[in-house]
């Protein structure tokens, strides 16, 4: 013990990673305890910690709060003597990432307590680690046999001898940190923040779970979150606590100091419980993609019918997860009459949520009323309606724009459009019809969403014509299409009649537009150029006017058929015809 104290009164020159005076005491109180020892070093060279681990490791106490900015270090580095000889290992970088430490340093201790081989590890600028897995190629390095992270986030050099090390360590340090003060990607876009987005594949191909990854990162991008990594996990099953397991987890948190995010995002949808255990261990913001598509209609909500009904789904997503909420749970009590039990701080909430839900969900039906009276009034005039429905950011509202030369805000991101607009179409003859953008569809809509959105919705069931838009140019336009198949079978509107319309036919070569109109048939228009818009227009006027007036006529000479039917029974009955009348006709 008087040794180990004794360590507290050395201190080493600033310019210096370790003194042989220092590693040689290290080792040889390590060879004396047969244990890992450990010590701390602050800039100007003070011991703060001495730490005694066992054979394989050492633990590393509370350290305190680290210095202010993202691109400083905590102002520590940590030396060790081991017995073993094991160099940098896991452990070591998970301490080193997580605890922002300036460096680590591991001194073999030989037999004989002197000093042997030396390994050093410090964390790496981003541009840098991102230019090293580019080096060693897409599966980039591991550090050691079985260490398990990628050694493009830190780097690991070796010195032969404690004698021999003479490298400037101030001048070393100092560098390092401006390396990370100039990097680019640690710099935050307009106040964003940074998000790591993470996918599991269980049933899945690796290549549909690579697809749906892109389309989180745009969603995230909508949501107003800058995407600074993506990380796919092939697994037979997942994990009931954490999904992903504790390994990744902590590799994915190592990523997240690393690179200064903020906000995990899971492409799917997560257990309350996995949401608390995740948040519990990384102590990071986590969301999934029901939330993440939900707040993106909460942004996009303008009208007092979109605000409810994005309040109504996310009342329905957060009630059963109350119970995860980091809330003080304990019973409340007060004055005569009011001692005993009371109620837990959940039971209030819940119920407080209910009445919420309840009191949305009315007013969403008493406005799905005046939405249907609005449709009823359509049909007594005998307008048709032709709604515009597709996978999100297809191009609806600029097609509809081009259609009817309205002014609906059209961007390029997903779920521009949430409140459903109609405007009027003429067509020649003083014919009209109403044409209607609904909410995009998105792969793995949320279920809550549909229900919310049922009355809005509903001007799908009741359109006399469904316009398909699909993205062209996409390359999971199958899949988009199959999604948008599910949905309206969903909503029992797969019977309406539908045209399938090809847009942005403009960033596809005349070669691709021939085998697309070939292979699925449609319509190729670009909402942008016009281009195929006039026939759009005629195929409209053919499936609402003229196919109407064919079964409207083919109806009308039924009726005229049915009443000239004679049961053949009574035709003995029939009086004598005229001798110059015509005969009569029976059926």
């Amino acid at each position: 013990m008087k040794s180990l104290k004794a360590l507290y009164e050395r201190r080493l020159p600033q310019d210096r990673f370790v003194t042989p005076e220092l590693a040689r005491r290290l080792t040889e109180l390590a060879r004396e305890l047969h244990r890992q020892l450990g010590v701390t070093v602050d800039r100007v060279g003070f011991i703060e910690h001495v730490i005694v681990g066992d054979a394989h490791q050492v633990f590393i106490p509370d350290l305190g709060r680290s210095r202010a900015g993202e691109a400083r270090f905590r102002g520590l580095r940590l030396i060790v003597a081991q017995l073993r000889g094991e160099g940098i290992t896991k452990d070591n970088l998970t301490d080193l990432g997580l605890l922002r430490l300036d460096t680590i340093v591991t001194i073999a201790a030989g037999i004989d307590g002197l000093p042997g081989d030396i390994e050093y590890a410090y964390a790496l600028p981003p541009e840098e680690a991102r230019a090293a897995r580019e080096a060693l190629g897409e599966g980039g390095a591991k550090i050691g046999d079985n260490k398990g992270l990628d050694d493009t986030m830190f780097r690991v050099e070796k010195r032969p001898s404690v004698h021999r090390w003479e490298e400037d360590y101030k001048a070393f340090i100092d560098d390092l940190e401006a390396r990370f003060t100039r990097s680019g990607a640690l710099k935050r876009v307009d106040g964003r923040q940074r998000a790591i987005l993470v996918a599991v594949s269980l049933n899945q191909s690796a290549q549909e779970a690579r697809l749906s990854l892109e389309e989180l990162e745009r969603l995230t991008t909508t949501a107003g979150l800058e995407v600074v990594d993506r990380a796919l996990q092939v697994r037979r099953e997942a994990d009931n606590r954490t999904l992903i397991g504790k390994g990744k987890l902590q590799e994915l948190l190592l990523k997240a100091m690393h690179l200064g995010a903020e906000v995990l995002i899971f492409d799917g949808e997560l257990s309350p419980s996995q949401l608390r255990n995740i948040a519990t261990e990384t102590e990071l913001a986590v969301l999934d993609r029901t939330q993440l598509i939900l707040d993106i209609f909460a942004q996009r909500a303008t009208t007092r019918e979109g605000k409810l009904q994005v309040e109504l789904a996310q009342l329905r997503y957060r009630k059963p997860r109350l119970a995860i909420m980091p809330t003080a749970m304990s019973r409340l009590t007060g004055g005569i009459g009011g001692r005993g039990p009371g109620e837990t701080k959940l039971e209030i909430n819940r119920r407080r949520a209910d009445e919420r839900l309840d009191r949305v969900a009315a007013q969403l039906k008493e406005l799905g009323k005046q939405r249907g009276r609005r449709r009823d009034r359509r049909k007594r005039v005998n307008l048709p309606l032709v709604a515009i429905c597709g996978y999100t950011n297809a191009g609806k509202s600029t097609l509809l724009n081009t259609m009817t030369n309205a002014k609906v805000d059209a961007e390029d991101k997903l779920f521009a459009t949430l409140d459903p607009t109609s405007r009027r179409m003429r067509f020649p003859e003083e014919r009209e019809v109403i044409l209607t953008d609904t909410v995009g569809f998105i792969r793995r809509l949320p279920k809550e969403l549909i229900e919310a959105f049922r009355s809005t919705l509903e001007e799908v069931v009741e359109a006399d014509l469904l316009l398909h838009v699909v993205d062209a140019a996409s390359d999971e336009k199958d899949v988009h299409m199959r999604e948008v198949d599910r949905v309206l079978k969903q909503l029992d509107a797969h019977e309406i009649p539908r045209v399938v319309v090809f847009n942005k036919a403009d960033q596809l070569s005349p070669e691709a537009q021939a085998d697309l109109q070939q292979e699925r048939g449609g319509l190729l228009v670009s909402a942008l150029t016009r281009e195929g818009l006039d026939t759009l227009l005629v195929e409209v006027e053919r499936q609402i006017f003229r196919d109407r007036a064919a079964k409207a006529k083919s109806a009308q000479h039924d009726d005229q058929d049915d009443e000239e039917i004679i049961d053949p029974e009574s035709w003995d009955d029939l009086p004598a015809p005229a001798a110059d009348g015509p005969s009569p006709s029976g059926g």
